[in-house]
């Protein structure tokens, strides 16, 4: 309901004001939707905003297509009022399964992320791809879009040369109980020290790297088996986190079936191209100073040529492209979209994300300084397994263990998304697990109760009668999630979620405590049960968005 009549109005605006989509926005407290679309004109005119509002308004009032929708002015601004039909409407189709989904929209949409080295175990780094991807994958989803999403698998690279070389020459053996990407994490450490030790080691990686580019049957299998070993590992630890991959797409594919020599052999007939030994764009018209080096003196080709590679092959294979990167990839990112518009092939969007960290500060997976994802899943479980257990003792151990795990993902997946991606963030523990504040927790609490309200309710008949203030700024917050979900897909910013779910759990707290539920009567009791199952849904469908459990019980 919110959708259609934000689309009528902006339509009607977009008319009366001469201006295609005009800013239109919810209306507060004053309205449900307002617009300042006349200091726009103001600029463009040069007369008076609030005379051209005024003016607006009149041209709207006329139209057919909003009739029933009050106009005012208020000096410049615009407001719209549409009604009680429009709360009932809304607060209907919120009791309904999926509330919140968008029709189904034509084409494919191919959505990369994590996609880390498989040179040792995700840490508190990555996972912030791997949150801010999943979520946005659940979005598009949410959205109406087909959605395959992918883990793109860097095994080629020296770091993945060094693992194998430590495989090959260094007293590795897993230990009894070793996950596997901890595993290879102890060995790509120790290689990295025996390399300081002795810098001749560097040829024999150059060596192994040659080799499995080469195709060398002995190489390949060991490249293969490092990797996997690590991946195995991965997928464990993006599963505690409630995320899947689609497809596991292997770099070296794109060598094995020739899809990078087609690539450079095209890269060569460009006029940016340049060979002296190594095979190099200058991008330089394209604002980059920097060389974009597609393959070394060598003969081998760099990460970036089999990257170019893979876009080639998504953008033939999908509609629509979206790659979630660290803020140090913005270069390699833009020379990568930069290179496939030359091309004439078609270029990813980007989520840039800047980084989290914990309060103990940075990590290096080559030194061995890292705080793994495992640790910090374990760590958050602990603490969430003690307050959950403060709380409610009278909860046999398996419930206690069960609402623990839950509540420890909910904290860490939304003390990440929480967070716009442009922004750098430390991830705090006490703050994550605070039930009582804007957290994960806190928002799975606002569930849980409107549960436990709707099970003391017993059987009720939905009545849609809302006078009291905090009936209305809930009922009207429900009605804008699909608009949300439109314009966080619109912008891919899953933040903007996040905070509409904490908002929603904020304004049902307000409403429980000012508004008596249980111990009203007649139809005003009917209409807040109905206000509170409505709550209920709604909140369980953002928590699924968002990735999190919606408890009933905590």
């Amino acid at each position: 309901m919110y959708l259609e009549i934000f689309d009528t109005i902006q339509r009607a605006l977009s008319a009366a004001a001469g201006i295609p989509n005009p800013i239109l926005t919810d209306g507060g407290t004053h309205a449900d939707f307002a617009t300042a679309v006349a200091f726009e004109r103001a600029k463009q005119l040069h007369r008076s905003p609030v005379q051209i509002a005024e003016e607006i308004a009149a041209s709207l009032r006329e139209d057919r297509s909003i009739q029933g929708i009050r106009i005012e002015t208020k000096g410049p601004y615009i407001n719209f009022h549409t009604g009680a039909g429009f709360l009932k409407s809304s607060v209907e189709s919120a009791l309904q399964p999926g509330y919140g989904t968008l029709p189904m929209k034509e084409g494919r949409v191919v959505l990369e992320h994590t996609s880390a080295n498989p040179n040792g175990p995700l840490h508190v780094g990555h996972i912030r791809n791997t949150i801010l991807g999943d979520t946005l994958s659940r979005l598009f989803r949410k959205a109406g879009h087909r959605v395959e999403v992918q883990y793109y698998v860097n095994d080629m690279g020296r770091q993945i040369a060094i693992v194998a070389w430590g495989f090959l020459h260094l007293d590795g053996a897993r230990k009894d109980g070793e996950k596997g990407d901890h595993h290879v994490a102890r060995v790509y450490i120790a290689g990295n020290r025996e390399l300081e030790k002795d810098p001749g080691i560097v040829a024999e990686i150059d060596l192994l790297m040659q080799q499995v580019e080469r195709g060398d049957p002995t190489t390949a299998v060991l490249f293969r088996n490092a990797v996997t070993e690590c991946l195995e590992g991965f997928k464990v630890t993006l599963g505690r986190l409630s995320v899947r991959h689609d497809r596991f797409v292997w770099e070296s594919d794109f060598v094995r079936n020739g899809d990078t020599e087609r690539l450079l052999n095209r890269v060569r007939r460009m006029e940016e191209c340049h060979e002296d030994g190594r095979l190099w764009l200058d991008l330089s018209k394209e604002g980059f100073e920097k060389e974009y080096i597609l393959r070394r003196s060598d003969g081998t080709s760099v990460y970036a040529a089999r990257d170019l590679a893979y876009h080639i092959w998504k953008g033939r294979n999908f509609d629509h492209m979206i790659d979630v990167l660290g803020a140090d990839h913005k270069l390699i990112g833009a020379q990568l979209k930069a290179t496939l518009k030359l091309m004439g092939e078609k270029a990813p969007e980007i989520v840039h994300f800047e980084f989290v960290s914990l309060p103990e500060g940075s990590m290096s997976t080559r030194a061995g300084k890292f705080v793994s994802a495992d640790e910090l899943i374990d760590e958050v479980s602990r603490r969430a397994y003690e307050e959950v257990t403060s709380r409610r003792d009278d909860l046999d151990e398996g419930a206690k263990q069960e609402i623990a795990r839950s509540v420890a993902i909910a904290a860490i997946r939304y003390d990440i998304v929480k967070i716009s991606p442009e922004k750098s963030t430390v991830f705090n523990w006490k703050e994550a697990l605070d039930f009582e504040r804007q957290s994960g927790p806190y928002i799975q609490y606002a569930h849980a109760r409107a549960c436990s309200i709707l099970s003391k309710a017993g059987e009720f008949d939905p009545e849609f009668e809302f006078t009291m203030e905090s009936e209305i700024a809930l009922a009207k917050h429900i009605a804008k999630f699909p608009y949300v979900i439109r314009i966080a897909v619109r912008d891919l910013k899953p933040h903007l979620v996040a905070t509409y779910a904490r908002e929603l759990a904020d304004l049902f707290n307000v409403f429980y405590q000012f508004e008596p539920v249980l111990k009203s009567t007649g139809i005003t009791r009917q209409s807040r049960l109905t206000l509170v199952k409505a709550t209920k849904n709604t909140l369980a469908e953002t928590l699924g968005t968002l990735g999190i459990d919606a408890l009933v019980t905590m």
